[in-house]
């Protein structure tokens, strides 16, 4: 964000300059060849002025610039405490709810029920923290980097998700095979936070949509990239929405399924920090694509 505010000023100071020479060479405008006769003095103090003035302009505006992004930066950290406060709220609502029952119920099955629901919101909790956790290394831990073969991630990273969601037998899942002759290259990168990454793609897509969809991911090579696409053909996500669905704790309005808002963020994250880019295209009704685009070795 810092650098494009730079770039519009930068375009900002120079945009007059481009637009009368424009205008010149395209003879829009008179071009007559002036000759200016001047003593060094005069010189000097006339370069100095547009200097100061071109200094002065540049430092007010770079000022502005960096107010309107440290402003972002302190909309951002609000929304992420109120998401965060949100978040942890709930379960710990829930656990005081489990504990107070706990203490009034006199039977032995209502008091082993009342103990189950603290012991989900505990671990829901846990589930918070950790993710929280990995956030934060990406950012100032180093990668443990090595060659990924991309097919055989994807084809475990399937196998994962089949095996926490048993109705993908049905063929919900599917891994379109890659044509013999044209193999993927390898990706330099932290395999087990890559496979996360495409876990937690397929986890979401089997999550929001309907048993009767279906997913399907492939991957391809171009431009020395590897490219990796989950689609599925779910109800979407609202236009308005998929921008934000990559900022930490962000839930959709509609939405009612479980789940933390952490996961696309850490997606986004562990993609990037592998000097990737993950993007996602949807319509409602029809369906959503993300793009996985990682650099090859």
């Amino acid at each position: 964000m810092r650098n494009l505010y730079i770039l519009a000023l930068l375009g900002f100071l120079f945009l007059p300059f481009l637009i009368f020479a424009g205008l010149f060479w395209g003879g829009m405008l008179p071009n007559p060849i002036v000759y200016l006769r001047t003593d060094l003095s005069s010189l000097v103090m006339l370069i100095g002025s547009s200097v100061l003035i071109l200094t002065s302009a540049s430092l007010i505006l770079w000022r502005w610039a960096r107010r309107q992004v440290q402003a972002q930066a302190a909309r951002d950290h609000a929304q992420f405490r109120s998401r965060l406060r949100h978040e942890l709220n709930q379960p710990l609502t829930a656990i005081g709810i489990g504990l107070a029952r706990l203490a009034r119920v006199p039977s032995t099955e209502e008091r082993h029920e009342a103990l189950a629901g603290i012991e989900i919101q505990i671990e829901r909790l846990n589930r918070l923290t950790a993710v929280l956790g990995r956030l934060a290394n990406l950012e100032t831990n180093p990668l443990e980097c090595i060659s990924v073969d991309i097919s055989d991630l994807l084809q475990k990273t399937v196998e994962w998700a089949q095996e926490e969601h048993p109705e993908t037998e049905n063929g919900r899942l599917t891994l379109i095979p890659l044509p013999k002759a044209w193999p993927l290259p390898a990706v330099s990168g932290d395999e087990d936070l890559l496979s996360l990454a495409v876990y937690n793609l397929l986890n979401n897509a089997l999550k929001f949509t309907r048993p009767e969809d279906t997913i399907e991911i492939r991957a391809f090579e171009h431009r020395a990239k590897v490219v990796i696409e989950i689609n599925d053909t779910g109800p979407g996500i609202p236009k308005a929405e998929q921008l934000d669905v990559w900022k930490e704790l962000y839930r959709g309005k509609d939405v009612s399924v479980p789940g933390s808002g952490l996961g696309l963020p850490l997606v986004k994250a562990i993609i990037e920090r592998h000097g990737g880019e993950v993007t996602l295209e949807s319509q409602p009704e029809q369906g959503t694509k993300v793009i996985i685009e990682l650099p090859v070795e």
